[in-house]
């Protein structure tokens, strides 16, 4: 009977240490962190079917849409003006990339900006992001790449430029910013798109630039920086010719499906 009593006990206090066991609200997200590192298989699934989208915009110039998100990268000579943006990322402070008056044609009531770190001075706002850091807005990750010339004086590596990694969806979109090779991107791996400059002079022209994606190996890369200012098709379409992955050459407005 003793030792009945005894094993009722035990149980009754298992009941205690249970029931104050911490409970997480049903449907609290994850803390940002945790989601980065290590994203539910259900989750992934359901990002991925959602599906995303990249247009150019010409020039250096990106939309990407993903479920809720809608991210402009370096806007400059829109034709409309959505407002539709909630995050646009810029990767310096050329005036071919830095455009304050088509930020504005993007803005939305809570669009929010990731930029370098003259850039978000200049603008008085937003969040300044330096190589190597990374940065999560909602669902979506940013990290920053060097971005520069290493034999060239148009864009130091002092300058702290940009490119971005942009996962989302499931995926990792590689935009180079204005750049040459350089070390730290022959290191980049994973890689499922991959916007490369392609027109030279101040960035890789078309041959670099096929290097460039042989390293990296994207699953597929599209062309930019040519067709204003500097480089033509005829840029795009050898770069399309010399690398060893899929080549999207895009028409300005154009919209692909990224599978």
């Amino acid at each position: 009977m003793r030792v009945l009593r005894l094993l009722m006990l035990a149980a009754g206090l298992g009941l205690v240490i249970v029931g104050c066991a911490k409970r997480e609200p049903i449907g609290e997200p994850a803390k940002p962190s945790e989601r980065a590192e290590t994203p539910g298989v259900s989750e992934t699934t359901k990002e991925a079917a959602m599906g995303i989208t990249i247009q150019w915009l010409g020039h250096a110039s990106f939309k990407i849409s993903q479920k809720d998100a809608v991210i402009y990268i370096d806007p400059w000579k829109l034709k409309e003006e959505p407002h539709d943006a909630t995050l646009v990322l810029v990767s310096h402070s050329h005036s071919d990339h830095y455009s304050a008056g088509d930020i504005a044609k993007v803005r939305g009531p809570a669009t929010k900006l990731i930029a370098s770190a003259d850039v978000a001075a200049k603008e008085g706002a937003g969040e300044a992001l330096t190589p190597g850091l990374l940065i999560q807005s909602g669902d979506v990750r940013i990290t920053g790449v060097p971005a520069y010339n290493p034999d060239k004086r148009f864009h130091s590596k002092q300058n702290n430029w940009l490119g971005f990694i942009i996962e989302a969806g499931g995926k990792r979109i590689y935009y180079a910013g204005d750049t040459d090779l350089t070390d730290e991107m022959k290191a980049l791996k994973n890689i499922d798109l991959a916007l490369l400059p392609a027109g030279g002079t101040y960035t890789l022209n078309a041959d670099e630039a096929a290097e460039a994606a042989n390293l990296i190996k994207p699953k597929m890369a599209i062309p930019y920086h040519w067709g204003d200012i500097v480089g033509r098709q005829d840029d795009a379409e050898k770069f399309a010719k010399s690398a060893g992955c899929e080549v999207k050459v895009m028409k300005p407005g154009q919209t692909l499906r990224v599978e």
